[in-house]
């Protein structure tokens, strides 16, 4: 295994993690579930974005079938959220700061893996920014809410900021753990900086106020 291979698989693997902790500290404060619904809830936001992914570039069956590593990181990142869910201090910044950090994996290994599958760079930003939304929008609709790359303007735009600079990184042969990161970190900042700030892409003027 090559060290981009090894840089793909462990910020996919953190990115799977992440997601389940966010997926199951969701059920716990949004809905009322026992153990099967918080663990269900964050397993489905951890592989759905990894599963459209390769879905979408051909790999069949997806990662998340064909390596038991992503069901094991699932399942504990999903009991570990339910053990200490409710002693999390500010369980909301927790929950949002994990969805930052799964968009931002994410981001950055859907768009390695398309490249790596002969898609284009236009495809492979766009198959980036999918593979980052995908687990966030599944938990989304499970729980009632409306998509957060629907309601939140700086959702699916930091994931295709962290797509392009991983883009463009691969392009300029500077493919590595320090651009994968850069990339990430890119992501997560824009991310954090619209929460923080209430920050919103523009919307239509005739737009009912939301």
């Amino acid at each position: 295994m090559t060290t981009a291979s090894v840089v793909v698989l462990v910020l996919d693997l953190a990115g799977t993690l992440v997601f389940a902790l966010n997926g199951a500290l969701t059920a716990i404060r949004s809905v009322r579930v026992d153990i099967v619904g918080v663990v269900t809830l964050g397993m489905i936001t951890a592989m759905g974005g990894g599963i459209v992914r390769d879905v979408l570039i051909g790999r069949l069956p997806p990662a998340t079938f064909s390596d038991w590593r992503y069901l094991a990181v699932a399942g504990v990142g999903a009991l570990i959220a339910f053990a200490l869910g409710r002693r999390l201090d500010r369980i909301s910044l927790s929950i949002n700061v994990f969805d930052a950090l799964g968009l931002s994996f994410f981001a950055v290994t859907g768009a390695t893996k398309a490249l790596e599958a002969g898609l284009g760079p236009v495809q492979a930003v766009i198959l980036g920014a999918i593979t980052a939304v995908g687990g966030g929008t599944l938990r989304d609709v499970l729980i009632g809410q409306v998509p957060s790359v629907l309601s939140s303007g700086l959702y699916a735009i930091p994931a295709v900021v962290g797509a392009a600079i991983t883009v463009v990184a691969v392009r300029l042969g500077v493919d590595g753990l320090a651009a994968a990161l850069l990339a990430a970190l890119a992501c997560f900042t824009i991310r954090m900086l619209g929460l923080r700030f209430d920050i919103d892409a523009p919307t239509p003027r005739d737009a009912p106020p939301s």
